[in-house]
């Protein structure tokens, strides 16, 4: 009875996209007011999902070539140490050493972008591959037979996939750039009580869960310089594949990771436990942010309930470097009325991944007539920190670490570490005024408008992580969780042009005591 009750295969990519869009569109779209903005924010949010898809079936089909390539490699390495003409014992003795060794594939120098799998005494580990950025090589040739049956090689549907993307995302750019100008903010609840909403946000929440703590299989040993600019600490970490089993490359299972050694094991363990805490974190702080500076908290359920049903959040779920930054941007806008604690958040995600520092210019000048002292006192105090940490870490000089934590990196020196749409034949100096409009926006955010308010903070903190993407040169374009949260909620606010730092932030001096006290109006 067990095979047909409690059997459970997870959902492959393309069958959750198809189910999460008929399910986003069922809970909330505005079918009384077609022609509206809630409608258009929910096909682009729907529009994301094609290019995710496209994107790793690329990767999928880049990774299958690779293995086979290596699988030919080993062959060819079996037949000679054998010294037999006999394909039979020759196929026999390849066939064992795949089953045993199949992750030596690393050991080919074209392969060089998959990760070795093999320790200094020889035990055999499993390979990182939950990560795609860091999975292959973008040059690995192609099959004449793949060629034939897909017309389109896999470098060529990664490009289309992150072009794709990039659309999208420009246009989803250009709504949080014009959401300021929108005064109007009629009420659009979702299709669905409160009740009903919280009880599929819980149940998929522990579904998605579910999937990080059972994922054993193929568990990236370590990220290593495929993030770019960030925390070195941060970078150690292994990505926690949520995929289906079955959807490895060619509907073989792969090997499980049961030879990795007890130091893997607990980076794993810490991976999971943060990208667990990460999305309670995202998810919690959504429904808080809308219940206490909304006043709605149908909408705050509808928001995150919208957020886990998003095919980009399954597939990333284990993503700590996707969701933890996040998070800290998020309740960095939940706790806004206190400077000081949401400095503390904010420094906290600049130090660990690098491009939330170009928030700093936004946030500054929001708080810069209340608040802007207390704001940069924490920051500075978190990175502070952050520094000396680095200190406990010896693979790197602690010069090189403060210039990878701040991005003090050469575009075209480093160009050989770049991943995805930069890594794929595209002459990486086109970075260089893409980074420059991406400042010139930054310094426009700080800029306009004069007088900020909560609702250009979000929109402006989601538009600026938006526009990141573009320049990205390590997976820019998958990094969705950087904005997601805050796009969301810059889709479900009302009018919020009264919460400015002067009215909701006061400070009132206490010389006797030599300090700033933080009151609540």
């Amino acid at each position: 009875m067990s095979d047909f009750l409690l059997y459970y295969s997870r959902p492959n990519p393309t069958t959750w996209v198809y189910m999460s869009s008929f399910l986003t569109i069922g809970l909330f779209f505005v079918f009384r007011r077609f022609w509206s903005i809630r409608n258009l924010d929910i096909f682009l949010l729907i529009l994301l999902a094609p290019g995710l898809l496209i994107v790793h079936e690329g990767y999928r089909q880049q990774l299958a070539q690779s293995e086979s390539l290596a699988a030919q490699r080993i062959e060819e390495a079996a037949h000679e140490k054998m010294g037999q003409s006999s394909e039979t014992s020759s196929a026999n003795f390849s066939s064992a050493v795949l089953t045993n060794a199949l992750p030596i594939l690393a050991l080919v120098d074209e392969t060089a972008g998959v990760k070795e799998a093999a320790d200094a005494d020889g035990n055999n580990e499993d390979l990182a591959v939950s990560d795609p950025l860091s999975a292959v090589n973008p040059g690995d040739p192609i099959s004449q037979s793949d060629q034939e049956a897909t017309r389109i090689t896999p470098l060529e549907l990664q490009r289309v996939g992150f072009v794709y993307l990039f659309i999208v995302e420009a246009l989803i750019l250009l709504r949080l750039m014009l959401d300021p100008l929108m005064v109007r903010r009629p009420l659009l609840d979702p299709n669905l009580t409160s009740g009903g909403l919280t009880f599929i946000g819980i149940s998929m929440f522990i579904f998605m869960m579910a999937n990080v703590v059972n994922s054993d299989s193929r568990i990236q040993v370590t990220q290593g310089p495929a993030l770019g600019p960030g925390y070195a600490l941060m970078n150690m970490l292994p990505a926690i594949p949520t995929r289906p089993i079955s959807d490895a490359p060619g509907g073989v299972s792969p090997p499980m990771s049961s030879e990795l050694t007890p130091s893997q094991r607990n980076l794993a363990r810490i991976a999971k436990t943060l990208a667990i805490a990460a999305q309670l974190a995202i998810v919690t702080g959504i429904v808080l942010i809308a219940n206490r500076h909304f006043g709605n908290l149908q909408a705050g359920v509808g928001c995150a309930t919208l957020y886990l049903m998003l095919p980009y959040t399954a597939q990333m779920t284990g993503r700590v470097d996707h969701v933890v930054p996040a998070a800290l941007l998020l309740w960095a806008i939940l706790s806004y009325r206190r400077p000081m604690i949401a400095g503390v958040f904010m420094g906290l995600a600049c130090g660990l991944v690098y491009y939330p520092l170009f928030l700093l210019p936004l946030w500054f000048s929001f708080y810069w007539q209340r608040g802007a002292r207390g704001f940069l006192i924490s920051v500075t105090a978190m990175l502070a920190i952050l520094i000396v940490c680095l200190s406990f870490d010896d693979s790197l000089t602690i010069t090189e670490h403060l210039q990878r934590m701040f991005g003090v990196l050469n575009p075209n020196k480093d160009a050989s570490e770049l991943r995805g749409f930069w890594a794929l034949g595209l002459d990486p100096i086109w970075r260089l005024p893409v980074i420059v409009a991406f400042v010139i926006l930054c310094v426009f955010f700080a800029i306009w408008p004069a007088q900020k308010n909560l609702a250009t903070l979000l929109s402006g903190s989601a538009a600026v992580m938006a526009a990141a993407q573009f320049w990205h040169g390590y997976g820019g374009g998958l990094y969705i969780a950087w904005f997601l949260p805050l796009l969301l909620l810059t889709i479900f606010r009302p009018n919020l042009q009264d919460r400015v730092a002067t009215k909701v932030v006061s400070i009132r001096s206490d010389r006797s005591a030599g300090r700033s006290t933080v009151r609540l109006d």
